[in-house]
């Protein structure tokens, strides 16, 4: 069985496994990724955590910004509070210049009028995708020397993931997919019956995704759809009626190839899926609020 990894707003757990386990106790940890077999975190906002052999080491910290986001592509990147992007080479953070300088950086935005922040980044080889709120999501395919844009901004884009061939965004009017890395967009919005996403992932030929009434939650829900298209179905089996609040963006998780899917609460409780979202079950409650899941085959 697979091991979820539960980033909470006091430490780590590690759930399924053997020996359920507390790391970086008493510690906000607030994003999760992976690189091979090592786990990097986020925690408290501002430090770089690396967990290889068992150990965890602190890697580096973000001096007057807040990290909100990795990804490992050739190299480590680093997404940051006011819309910023940072490549982490050996310990030593360096500012992508380029990423500062996309067409249209003017014009993000947040709805409460403070600056923007880099909230979410995928990739799928060549081609990497970084998700700005609000500022659409930008794209690059060369390293990171040129960026552009491609979503309208407007879409209210949550979080970004990527599938082979296939670029996907949970965004406030529902999942938008593109199949020509962001050129254009499809919307899906058939049989949710909020369109409000916060949250989306792929489990082989499945998409999974959370929706609500709005950025405040209520009537939360996950759905599922074949990738390909179709009607998304509700997730109903071993789930409550209702999630109060959203599952919000990087707490709802699945590899690729499964076996599993883990969705984190904040509420504390981390449900899993084995039959790519057919049916579900409690792992555990109790936790503090979850804020990543993160599924190791």
């Amino acid at each position: 069985m697979a091991t979820i990894l539960a980033a909470t707003r006091e430490g780590l757990h590690t759930l399924g496994s053997a020996s359920e386990s507390v790391e970086l106790a008493d510690r906000s940890v607030t994003f999760l990724a992976t690189a091979g077999s090592e786990v990097w975190a986020i925690v408290d906002g501002t430090e770089i955590w690396r967990r290889a052999d068992g150990a965890w080491t602190q890697v580096t910290a973000m001096q007057d910004l807040r990290a909100t986001c990795l990804a490992y592509t050739d190299r480590w990147l680093i997404g940051t509070s006011e819309a910023h992007l940072f490549e982490l080479t050996e310990g030593t953070l360096t500012r992508v210049d380029a990423f500062d300088r996309i067409e249209g950086r003017e014009t993000w935005y947040t709805p409460w009028g403070g600056p923007p922040d880099t909230r979410s980044c995928s990739e799928w080889d060549e081609h990497v995708y970084v998700n700005v709120h609000v500022g659409g999501i930008v794209h690059t395919d060369d390293a990171g020397a040129t960026w552009s844009p491609t979503i309208d901004i407007e879409a209210d884009v949550h979080q970004v993931t990527t599938t082979e061939g296939m670029v996907l965004a949970a965004c406030a009017g529902g999942l938008a997919t593109s199949q020509d890395h962001g050129a254009t967009w499809f919307w899906r919005t058939d049989g949710l019956e909020h369109r409000y996403a916060r949250a989306a992932t792929v489990w082989g030929d499945t998409v999974l995704l959370s929706t609500s009434r709005g950025p405040r939650g209520g009537e939360a829900a996950i759905y599922r759809a074949p990738i390909a298209g179709g009607t998304f179905e509700r997730c109903r089996a071993g789930l409550p009626a209702w999630f109060d609040d959203n599952i919000d963006s990087h707490c709802l998780d699945a590899p690729p190839e499964g076996p599993l899917a883990a969705l984190g609460t904040a509420g504390g409780e981390v449900y899993r899926t084995t039959d790519e979202g057919a049916t579900w079950d409690l792992v555990t409650g109790g936790l503090a609020p979850v804020q990543r899941v993160l599924v190791m085959p």
